[in-house]
């Protein structure tokens, strides 16, 4: 099955994003090649 999709690149993550759970603000180089979860939460 062939995909003839145009390649969107993602837009990097703002520069001053709250991060939890890593030492340091991640940038999508960082993530390249690997699995990510993102979670989305809100608190109401």
């Amino acid at each position: 099955m062939a995909f003839n999709q145009p390649k969107i690149n993602p837009p990097e993550f703002p520069p001053n994003l709250e991060w939890l759970n890593t030492p340091q603000p991640l940038t999508l180089g960082d993530l390249r090649g690997k699995v990510v979860m993102l979670e989305f939460f809100t608190y109401g």
